[in-house]
Order: structure tokens, then sequence, then C-alpha cells
């Protein structure tokens, strides 16, 4: 009796496991752009022999690669199903990202299984771009430029003076980041006149190098350098008068001035108006009378006779 219930529970037990299970053979998938990627998906199924499949690309959300036994726009006339494996035609970096394979069992008791497979497309180097200027004056700073802005995983760079490998060196005067691609020159000189060219590199492809450019470093011609001069000196002379002017303020040179700017002006009274003209006239007919009075009473002094005309007659 123990043995047969032992074998019916085993049963029992072994009916539920008996579930749809979604597994992948190679979850990392890397590969070269345009060219195909596989990702593989394999299920098995408790009892439904036609299981519903779909793909769906995992980014900022979750699209559809393939539902309903179609393809999303995207993939269509690129992609293929083969049992629930996903194959994608001449693949970019844009199809790089996460995938997941969804299995639905409807018949059975647990219906749903999934698996994950993460593709990364890597792309070899490419031609850089590259900036070097066809002339510069000496003593001026200089960074030159290269720039692989497709290359999978990021490329690493190096400079080329005339066919030669640059190296910055600790007596080097310049300076190389080989991750941005930058060729920096602090001051250059005339011996930095040359033929520059970068080469981009990483682990998927060969190298690829731009075409070399010419730099010249060249003199400052002579009537600029007299113009620097110039305004050099002219600004030391600016620079001159302000501290002239800072020091004396600071001494109080400028006070006097400044309290007779600020002191009420002084204004003297307007003159006196000036005495009332007489008319030649009346001046005639005053000197007359006053001969008159003499003649009259010439006893008496000639101030007193003044004074007579001048109560007489206002003259």
């Amino acid at each position: 009796m123990l043995p047969l219930l032992l074998l019916i529970i085993i049963a029992a037990h072994s009916h539920m496991c008996l579930s749809v299970t979604v597994s992948t053979s190679k979850p990392k998938v890397e590969i070269h752009e345009h060219t195909d990627a596989m990702l593989s998906c394999e299920f098995k199924t408790e009892k439904d022999q036609n299981p519903r499949i779909e793909w769906k690309k995992k980014g900022k959300g979750v699209t559809f690669v393939y539902f309903d036994k179609k393809f999303a726009k995207s993939y269509a006339g690129r992609a293929k199903i083969e049992g629930a494996t996903l194959t994608i035609h001449s693949v970019t970096q844009k199809d790089s990202g996460e995938y997941r394979c969804e299995v639905t069992a409807s018949e059975d008791h647990v219906n749903l299984g999934e698996a994950t497979v993460t593709l990364n497309v890597v792309v070899p180097p490419h031609v850089p771009s590259c900036e070097v200027p066809s002339s510069v004056f000496v003593g001026t700073g200089l960074d030159l430029l290269c720039k692989d802005k497709l290359s999978v995983p990021p490329a690493t760079y190096r400079w080329y003076k005339d066919n030669k490998a640059l190296t910055a060196t600790g007596d080097a005067p310049y300076s190389i980041d080989t991750n941005k691609g930058t060729l920096k020159f602090k001051s250059v000189t005339k011996e930095d006149t040359g033929m520059y060219r970068c080469e981009s590199s990483n682990s998927v492809g060969a190298p690829k190098s731009c075409v070399a450019k010419q730099l010249t470093v060249v003199e400052y011609p002579w009537n600029m350098t007299m113009l620097i001069a110039g305004a050099s000196g002219f600004v030391a002379l600016i620079l001159f008068c302000c501290i002239c002017i800072c020091i004396c303020r600071h001494r109080g040179c400028c006070k006097k001035n400044r309290k007779t700017k600020n002191s009420k002006s002084y204004n003297p009274p307007p003159p006196p108006p000036p005495p009332p003209t007489r008319n030649v006239s009346d001046q005639n007919s005053c000197y007359q009378a006053r001969v008159c009075f003499a003649c009259v009473a010439p006893g008496l002094p000639l101030n007193a006779v003044d004074k007579l005309l001048i109560a007489a007659v206002s003259c």
C-alpha cells in the first residue's frame, strides 16, 4: 500500500513540473556591424504543441520585435524566426541592446517562460576627422584635434609628424591624450613645422588614418611686432597714469580742490548806481544863476551862493 502511495505522489509532482521552459544557448552575442546576428531561444512545453512566441527589445521602453507571428516595421524584411530563434540580418549599431524571448503555452500548468539575450554590435575604426591649421605664429599655444565617432568600442589615437609616431615623453614640448585624440603644444616653435596626421584604432578592425596636413610655424611680421609693442606701451602708459592719480588722491593732493568745489562761492555786492546825470542846459542855467547871485550879493562867500542856488533851484 505504501509503495503505491509513493508512486501516486511522485506522478502528481512530475505532472506539476511539466510546464513550459525557455532557455538560450548564448545569452551574450557580440558581432560585427553589417553581419547576421542569431539570438537563440529554445523551449519545451507540457501539452501545448503550438505556443505563442514573442520577441521584445528593452530600451527606454519595451518595444515589440516579433508579435502575433509578424515582425515590427523596423525589422520587417531583415529578420526571420526559426522555432523561437531570432535572426537579424545586416545588423547596425542601433540593433545593440537587450532582447527577451517569451513563450506562452496556454494549455500548460505554468504557461509562460522567458529568456534574455544581450546583443552587442561592434564597429571597426573609421577614418577620423583631423583638425590641423595651415599656419600658426611662433610662441602661441596650439591644440590639434582627432575624432572617430563611429567605432565601437571607442577608438584610441596616435599622432604622427612626417610619418613618425609622436610619443609624449617628459621633456617633449607637447602632450597627447590617446583617449580624446588631442595633441597639445604649450608654445610652438619653428621646429614644429611639418606634416601631421592622426590614426584611430580599436580591437575590432585595422587602424584608420586621416590625410596628413601641413602645419607651418611662422614669425610675427615686423609691422605687427611694432603694432603689438606700441599697443603694449600705450596700455602701460595708461596704467602708469592711473597709478599716479591713485597715489595723489591717497596722499591728499586733491583735498584743496575738493574743498573749493564743495564750499559756497562768494558773490560780491553789486556796485552802487551811478549819480543822476544832468542835462547841459540845466548846468548852464545853474551857472548863470550862480553868477547873478554873486553879482547881487558880492559880499557873500562862494559856498553860501551855492547853498542859495540849491535851495532856490533844483539843479
